[in-house]
């Protein structure tokens, strides 16, 4: 859709250029979107595994190191898929960008896998409903946030960030499987899993 010209990527550039000349302050905008930069994002998911890590190690916990390296691995990928993938579509850029290669936005995935990563290492070390439901809508308020400060910036489309999320979550959803999948094999090998 963000490829091809038509009714879809008509009505994205619209929804752009509208949110671009919203009245949400720039500064507001350029921090918001400043969150998924990979210098701000990558140390926010060490941080997380590496805590998560040494709590599970020190709690003897079995395969204390999966779920963390698998998180870390997981935001090895997005580089890996965003770059080709920038190259084969090769959008065009919002008005006052230059270039092309916009879609999928590397911002937006990057953020959407290292805040979704480290909220999914979170989640078992959180007690009550409440509690892990907050988390789970701080990480995805945290990612509308990114998303909708790139697009008010004007550096990207709305459908590049939503590519991106796409991405984000598969890539978490093999992250989740990878986690349990192992789990299963280590545990009593019930059919269940």
């Amino acid at each position: 859709m963000a490829a091809v010209e038509g009714p879809p990527r008509r009505l994205d550039e619209r929804v752009g250029r509208a949110l671009a000349d919203s009245r949400l302050p720039e500064a507001a905008a350029e921090l918001l979107a400043d969150l998924g930069n990979m210098t701000v994002a990558v140390p926010v998911l060490a941080l997380v595994a590496a805590g998560t890590a040494w709590r599970a190690r020190r709690a003897g916990a079995f395969r204390w190191w999966l779920p963390p390296l698998t998180a870390v691995l997981t935001m090895a990928a997005v580089p890996v898929l965003v770059i080709p993938l920038k190259l084969a579509v090769d959008r065009a850029a919002p008005p006052g960008m230059d270039g092309s290669g916009y879609y999928p936005s590397g911002h937006t995935a990057t953020a959407a896998v290292a805040y979704g990563a480290a909220t999914l290492l979170l989640l078992p070390l959180v007690t009550g409903t409440y509690a892990r439901r907050e988390l789970v809508i701080g990480c995805a308020l945290l990612n509308a946030g990114v998303g909708l400060g790139l697009v008010r910036s004007g550096y990207h489309w709305p459908l590049d960030v939503l590519g991106s999320w796409c991405l984000g979550g598969i890539l978490l959803q093999v992250m989740i499987l990878t986690i349990t999948r192992s789990s299963c094999r280590s545990s009593s090998r019930t059919p269940s899993c």
